[in-house]
């Protein structure tokens, strides 16, 4: 059985993501090198710093090229997600061109970063699966993606953002599924077996 590989590159909480997916029975290396990725069952990559910082790293071991071809399945978590956009208006970053738009900064009504638990609904993809509608799930940022045709789960804070993407083979959460409790279990659980 080939590997589950999350991307380590520096901006990451790799290991809290690594112990979520063995904790569920599946095999987890952490690796930043492009031969490793394409060679791997599936890939996560987790997101946490700043989208600048964060290119810097992606681009200066390949990564940058190599995540955007890959044709396993693969899960943006958080900046990671926010990463495979086009763009983001954090640090003004171009982004890995996978998601289509922008993300972008919260409304300025609203406390930033949007901390802690919050519902997801309009669930409507197999990441999704088996996730009641209203589930609440913890999230990390000040940045969002607009609801958009490929939006796969919304929640509120100051406007609907996409909670959850889906793209062809490609997957993002805004939210972080390993510190969702079940919930988030249940969102790593349907990615795993896709």
């Amino acid at each position: 059985m080939k590997p589950i590989v999350i991307i380590e590159y520096g901006a990451g909480n790799v290991y809290s993501v690594a112990k979520a997916v063995e904790r569920l029975g599946y095999p987890a290396i952490c690796s930043g090198e492009p031969a490793v990725l394409c060679d791997a069952e599936k890939v996560i990559f987790p997101g946490v710093g700043q989208a600048s910082a964060a290119m810097s790293q992606l681009k200066a071991s390949g990564l940058d090229l190599c995540i955007p071809r890959l044709r396993v399945p693969v899960l943006g978590i958080c900046l990671g997600m926010q990463l495979m956009c086009e763009y983001t208006e954090e640090g003004g970053t171009p982004g890995l061109g996978i998601f289509p738009g922008r993300a972008c900064l919260f409304p300025d009504e609203v406390k930033v970063p949007h901390i802690g638990w919050n519902e997801i609904n309009h669930l409507d993809s197999k990441l999704m699966s088996g996730i009641p509608e209203g589930s609440r799930v913890y999230f990390v940022h000040s940045y969002y993606v607009p609801v958009r045709d490929f939006t796969v789960a919304v929640c509120e804070y100051g406007c609907p953002f996409s909670a959850a993407l889906g793209y062809e083979n490609f997957w993002g959460c805004q939210f972080h599924p390993e510190k969702s409790g079940g919930i988030g279990e249940q969102v790593l659980r349907n990615f795993l077996e896709m």
